[in-house]
């Protein structure tokens, strides 16, 4: 009997080489995170060498993100019609010419534009590896393949933290682009060597010779062959890339990209100005970016829990209770006293919430869009969503400028986990339950959501 080969992936135990897979997305993941943090990292040093005032400083922070979200919102796309493997290869590219090029410049606009071409190669690769681990999971494990290719982001930068700390202490912020670009070039030829394309982009789009590839592809991932493609119908041949505006989707793509929006402008501030507060109660470089390191260690530890948990319950109902708590973290934050300890322990917690948030976030994404705009969908919804990882640094900026308190400032940002978990309590998913208590047959790939 011949079997869907999207069905052989989704309803069979994971296989070693689909594990290998799930931790490569988290390397890749990991990449985004340093990258992103990269600036954070190199910016006392880079406002002390410029002598650049916090609402410059604000902005040169957020040069990558807007990088990211063209990147994401566009490049998704591409992936979802040439496939998620050279998508990603041409990203990590696209990434390691931005940092190597940022360490050339001697201005804040030369900086800014190399942040931007940096973005874009992590934005792309990040709405590729979002779809990617989705399909290469089964579909019992989704939901926590998911939740660890999201905790690459804060052990990128746990790691990477620790490097930039020992690094920053030689006083040459352009140490951290060279770690951050040879970090990325030598995944380049791990992903060529290790990761297929995935089985659900090639049982969708059935490209010339897809029938031998998923056959190469189920072999290397330890499955058996399939005798025949599976049939498109001619709804399913007609179905592109911009159904994430049709009726049956437009809702979840509004709701997940609000989401997104709110809770990443929390997530930013707190990535992207901790080293500057830490700095600003008087404490060295190299202390404030091991504070950082330690809201990344909360990050990761967060991410780890927060996918366990969606083995038993409702990944939506886990995902608003963490939101509220990241505006709790995060507004404590802002109240911490000049002392690393505190700094470090409150800021590990927000990392913990902040992070988890995100994960529960993408996880979600991943669900609410089917395979064949799936790359686009998550896209979009980080893309767009960008936005508020964009003005967060900017708003923080600004308010340190026009000598805002810090438990203000804090409070404000803030509340976008709150709006967060608010837009979230009107997107309605079928199946939200843990594959270990459906009852329902699985599905092959994961229904869209309505509200």
């Amino acid at each position: 009997m011949n079997r869907d080969p999207r069905d052989v992936i989704a309803n069979s135990p994971m296989s070693p080489m689909q594990v290998a897979v799930v931790a490569i997305t988290v390397c890749l993941n990991a990449l985004d995170g340093f990258d992103v943090l990269s600036i954070s990292f190199a910016s006392n040093g880079i406002a002390k060498e410029w002598g650049i005032v916090p609402g410059a400083l604000g902005i040169v922070l957020s040069m990558e993100l807007i990088g990211m979200a063209i990147g994401s919102a566009s490049i998704g796309g591409v992936a979802d019609k040439i496939g998620r493997r050279p998508t990603i290869l041409g990203c990590l590219v696209v990434m390691a010419t931005g940092m190597v090029m940022a360490t050339t410049v001697h201005t804040v606009v030369g900086l800014s534009i190399w942040r931007v071409v940096t973005g874009l190669g992590i934005g792309g690769m990040l709405a590729a590896i979002n779809a990617a681990v989705a399909e290469f999971s089964n579909a019992r494990r989704r939901h926590l393949s998911v939740s660890l290719m999201s905790i690459g982001y804060p052990l990128g930068a746990v790691f990477g933290g620790m490097v930039a700390t020992r690094l920053l202490r030689s006083g040459d912020w352009r140490l951290v682009f060279y770690f951050g670009a040879a970090a990325t070039t030598v995944l380049i030829p791990i992903v060529f060597l290790a990761v297929p394309e995935s089985i659900h982009w090639l049982a969708r789009k059935q490209p010339a010779g897809a029938l031998d590839k998923i056959n190469r592809g189920l072999a290397r991932l330890g499955h058996q062959r399939v005798e025949a493609l599976p049939e498109l119908t001619a709804e399913a041949r007609g179905k592109s890339i911009s159904d994430i505006f049709a009726p049956g989707l437009i809702a979840g793509t509004v709701i997940v990209t609000l989401a997104y929006f709110f809770h990443i402008t929390t997530f930013y501030f707190i990535a992207k100005w901790t080293p500057r507060i830490v700095n600003n109660f008087g404490f060295p470089a190299s202390s404030a970016a091991g504070v950082l390191v330690w809201v990344n260690v909360g990050g990761a530890t967060g991410g780890a829990i927060f996918g366990l948990l969606t083995q038993r319950y409702s990944v939506k109902s886990l995902t608003i209770g963490i939101l509220l708590a990241s505006t709790v973290a995060v507004a404590a934050f802002g109240r911490s006293p000049a002392d690393l300890q505190t700094l470090s322990m409150i800021g590990g917690v927000a990392g913990f919430c902040t992070n988890a948030g995100i994960v529960g976030l993408y996880a979600i994404i991943a669900q609410v869009f089917p395979t064949h705009v799936r790359a686009f969908g998550s896209g979009f919804a980080i893309g767009v969503g960008r936005g508020g990882a964009v003005i967060a640094p900017m708003i923080a900026g600004f308010m340190f400028q026009y000598q805002y308190s810090l438990p203000v400032i804090a409070m404000t940002l803030a509340a976008g986990s709150l709006f967060g978990a608010l837009v979230l309590l009107m997107l309605k998913m079928e199946g939200d339950q843990p594959a270990a208590v459906q009852t329902a047959p699985r599905r092959t790939s994961p229904a869209p959501a309505s509200a």
